[in-house]
């Protein structure tokens, strides 16, 4: 084959692929979700509180541990299971458990969650257990916001900051 011919058949193959790519770069449209809705999503991570308290150690105690092990609190790694609730106008969008990351469980527990709501007016309430408490919330944030469609309206928590924070 002569180098010519090649060369043209390289430059052919090129062509073709680049128009390829370009085309599938933005075609068939994607889309996520319907025009006249908005999007609330739920994303965070947080650390729940300990299992068991931290306690401090004895002399007796301390006297038993090698030299490197000696702190004087004893504090126990794993942490609880965090409840978190998601409401959108009094209706439940989301109820879910996060458990806490980490071989040893002692990280934070994420949650991530998407949800499809109607444009308007809304009160979106949210709320987090990160105790070992049976009943109630450790954490409650709620809004009255007014959603446009297309809008991504994002939900996320810091305890640093007091708590639920809504944009």
């Amino acid at each position: 084959m002569s180098r010519v011919l090649r060369y043209g058949m390289q430059l052919v193959t090129g062509l073709l692929f680049a128009g390829l790519i370009g085309y599938f770069s933005d075609s068939p449209p994607y889309v996520y979700h319907n025009a006249e809705m908005a999007l609330v999503k739920l994303s965070f991570s947080h650390a729940s509180q300990r299992t068991v308290e931290c306690r401090r150690r004895s002399a007796e105690e301390l006297a038993q541990l090698a030299p490197n092990m000696r702190t004087t609190m004893d504090c126990p790694r794993q942490r609880v299971v965090a409840r978190v609730e998601l409401y959108l106008d009094e209706k439940l969008l989301f109820a879910g458990d996060m458990p806490p990351g980490g071989i040893a469980e002692d990280g934070a527990g994420s949650v991530y969650q998407r949800f499809v709501v109607p444009a308007g007016k809304h009160r979106v309430t949210a709320r987090l257990r990160d105790s070992a408490r049976a009943e109630g919330f450790d954490y409650e944030g709620s809004k009255l916001v007014e959603l446009r469609p297309r809008q991504n309206f994002v939900v996320d928590f810091r305890a640093e900051t007091g708590g639920f924070q809504f944009f």
